[in-house]
């Protein structure tokens, strides 16, 4: 590891208890800073409405740090939005958010479109689908960029355990039941992300979860990013940042343990090859890889292959919107 990683990892690598949430709120008073929270999510019913609820109970009602939680629902098909919006979220689609740009299918788009409709000089992500939501994964995220001025970025860090079910295809032939494998989640992290980052961004080296989709960051930075559309975004962002604003503006922060919906092998291979595509766009802009990924299935007694798309496109800074930049002068 990089020396300057090890000095990193000593002086920007923090618990969510190094900051209690008495001395956040006076950091939030003296600053005037706002924050927004913002959830991205599709099918999300069975999580979305107790991830919201917890924000609004502890961290909107209880102690004012939050002053908005939106919900940005990507094309749910269940009752996600109705969900959402009876625990107090404030509910967009979209589909509705800068129309003049019709929408495409991904994480990264909903994220970015997710800053026209916020207003917080801090903007905090956080996933749909978790269970067990503490609000530290918001507070413990959201503290470095109100105390520490010079921090831009903040990822959070947890442990991933592998739920194993009936039925899970990550799971050992005849498991029954449901148990937490500890340290074996963040599959694609492992075998995709965390190589890349070493080999190619060695600086990024000491992020623990660089994939994470619990992060917060000053809208400052967030509008002068480019947005991969898809799975590739948190590694795009990482490295973008990494350029823009240098490592010691990047933090980390433990909230202890993430539990969520887990996908399939062939879904996080999707995943991979959309997060390499995302690298290789960054190392060589003029040297392009064929964006497609052919995966197999058992069809009887054969394999058929099923080519997928990977997600190529990136939506420019936000800066660069005429929306949103008449939206500022307003």
């Amino acid at each position: 590891m990089l020396e300057e990683v090890e000095r990193w990892l000593a002086d920007r690598s923090w618990s969510v208890a190094d900051r209690p949430l008495h001395r956040v709120l006076a950091a939030k008073r003296a600053t005037g800073r706002t924050v927004s929270v913002v959830l991205p999510a599709l099918n999300e019913e069975a999580t979305v409405g107790d991830i919201v609820g917890v924000v609004r109970r502890e961290l909107m009602l209880r102690v004012p740090l939050v002053d908005e939680v939106v919900v940005v629902d990507s094309g749910s098909s269940d009752h996600t939005s109705e969900v959402a919006a009876a625990a107090g979220a404030t509910v967009v689609h979209r589909d509705t958010i800068l129309p003049r740009l019709p929408a495409v299918p991904g994480k990264g788009e909903v994220l970015w479109r997710s800053l026209l409709v916020t207003r917080g000089d801090i903007v905090c992500f956080v996933d749909a689908d978790l269970r067990e939501f503490s609000a530290d994964f918001v507070s413990g995220i959201v503290g470095p960029l109100l105390t520490e001025p010079d921090v831009h970025l903040v990822k959070a860090m947890y442990d991933r355990p592998l739920t194993v079910s009936d039925g899970d295809t990550a799971g050992t032939a005849g498991t029954a039941g449901t148990a937490g494998t500890a340290g074996q989640g963040g599959r694609v992290t492992e075998l995709m992300a965390r190589p890349l980052l070493n080999m190619h961004w060695p600086q990024l080296a000491g992020f623990v979860q660089p994939l994470g989709g619990e992060y917060a960051a000053r809208r400052s930075l967030l509008e002068r990013l480019p947005f991969p559309v898809g799975y590739g975004v948190e590694l795009g962002m990482l490295v973008d940042a990494l350029h823009l604003v240098g490592l010691d503006a990047l933090a980390q922060v433990d909230v202890g343990v993430r539990r969520h919906r887990h996908q399939d092998g062939q879904a996080l291979g999707r995943m991979a090859a959309a997060i390499y595509r995302t690298a290789q766009l960054r190392l060589a802009r003029g040297h392009l890889i064929r964006p497609a990924l052919t995966q197999f299935e058992r069809i009887g007694a054969g394999f058929e292959p099923r080519t997928h798309s990977v997600d190529t496109e990136e939506r420019p800074p936000m800066t660069e919107i005429a929306e949103y930049r008449s939206r500022r002068v307003a």
